[in-house]
């Protein structure tokens, strides 16, 4: 017994043809196997959206390609959608294994597409040729409008190699004709304080984003200028040597949009390096203006250099500590952070974080994720901190090398007890072995 169904279809615009028909038959066979069967159905009869949504999945080597099959594929190709997100890839093959964006066909790009690109990256390889080429590009986006821009070295800080000038004179022509740019990342370049003050005069109105950590050229002046005039900032991310009392008080000013994100990094370039500290007063203006703002901070700092920070209560809501941290930072981190919300710990030494670890989970009363690697807790010291935490602990990720066993528990009596307190199954992270 069989049962076919035919359905015959008429689509227009599609194919060399300007048409197509497609039959398509549905049969039974007995035992309930089912089969479709296609007469002259063709691809090229995809409407242009469908086309576009596979399109974009696509490289852009391999989506060059698939528009040279026909006509309506050609016609997606060029579709204005298409070329509003972009990430350019250059790299050196004699220094790099990362695949690069064809020069000609960014070439294509620049002529064809450039007046319809919005969102655009460029990562380069830790070469000066590659991060001079990503310039060039910049240079010669003269008819675009950029929303948002990125540079990425996905090495060593490429842009930092190139002259100065150069790249000073690229990122102008994005900030002059990009009159609604809103995210900006150029951490690792040297970009200076006249060209922010080019970024600023074209695209205040609109810039919400703003990534600049390590560019060493940038004063504290030029951060304040971005500051002042640029009312609807949401996010910033800068190095410590650029906070200062005077921008956290710009910041709390009533004429600008309440920040959401304040990201800090606190690098040390030598060891032995001297730093600033931000009073009190000031952070608590930034709090009273913008109560659920995210403050993140990075450490990577020598543990004779942490003498300033921790001394007076502090904002932060999530913490990261990528070197080794003594006890003592540590406990002044329970007692000066009550907003603290995550706390990752890379490395500590070999003498327990027992009393540190149960001072802030009495403390940070919003702590909801930790993270400690190369560190020491006794198992019931763990479990007692847990237990404070209970299931506002939504990431709990410790080595198994970090837990001590004691005479109250042992390493596999802490999976049991943990899950408990928590609410869900919990195991500790295991260093892989290779």
């Amino acid at each position: 017994m069989k049962r076919g169904i035919q359905e015959n279809e008429q689509e227009e615009g599609g194919g060399p043809s300007g048409g197509c028909q497609k039959t398509i038959k549905w049969s039974a066979e007995l035992g309930g196997e089912k089969e479709l069967e296609e007469e002259g159905a063709s691809w090229e009869c995809l409407p242009q959206e469908i086309l576009l949504h596979i399109f974009q999945y696509l490289p852009l080597l391999d989506r060059a390609y698939a528009s040279q099959v026909c006509r309506g594929w050609n016609q997606a190709f060029h579709m204005p959608e298409l070329w509003r997100c972009f990430e350019f890839e250059l790299n050196q093959p004699a220094s790099s294994y990362l695949k690069a964006t064809h020069p000609e066909l960014i070439k294509q790009i620049i002529k064809k597409h450039s007046n319809h690109l919005q969102y655009v990256s460029f990562k380069v390889d830790s070469s000066r040729e590659s991060a001079e080429a990503a310039c060039d590009i910049l240079s010669q986006l003269v008819n675009c409008s950029l929303k948002t821009l990125g540079l990425i070295s996905t090495a060593r800080p490429s842009f930092m190699e190139m002259p100065k000038s150069h790249f000073i004179s690229a990122l102008t022509v994005v900030f002059v004709n990009s009159k609604s740019l809103s995210s900006l990342k150029i951490d690792d370049t040297p970009v200076d304080d006249p060209s922010l003050k080019v970024l600023v005069a074209n695209n205040s109105d609109t810039l919400k984003l703003l990534k600049m950590s390590s560019c060493p050229h940038v004063s504290p002046a030029g951060i304040m200028c971005v500051a002042d005039q640029c009312h609807g900032l949401r996010e910033l991310a800068l190095n410590y040597h650029l906070l200062s009392d005077e921008l956290l008080i710009a910041l709390s000013s009533e004429k600008h949009v309440h920040l959401e994100h304040l990201r800090i990094d606190v690098v040390s370039e030598n060891p032995g390096q001297q730093f600033h500290t931000i009073k009190k007063s000031s952070w608590d203006a930034m709090v009273r203006h913008s109560p659920k703002f995210n403050l993140v901070m990075y450490f990577y700092l020598y543990e004779e250099e942490f003498d300033p920070f921790f001394r007076d209560e502090i904002p932060v809501t999530h913490l990261y500590f990528g070197r080794s941290v003594s006890k003592d930072v540590l406990g002044r981190v329970g007692l000066t952070c009550p907003r603290l919300v995550e706390l990752v710990v890379c490395a500590n030494g070999l003498r327990p974080l027992d009393e540190e670890l149960i001072r802030i989970a009495q403390r940070c009363t919003q702590l909801s994720a930790i993270g400690l690697g190369e560190c020491e807790v006794s198992c019931s010291a763990f479990v007692e901190f847990v237990k404070m935490c209970g299931d506002r602990l939504k990431q709990l990720s410790i080595m198994e090398e970090v837990l001590v066993p004691d005479h109250r528990y042992e390493l596999d009596d802490i999976h049991w007890e943990v899950s408990k307190h928590l609410g869900r199954v919990w195991f500790p992270d295991m260093m892989p072995t290779w």
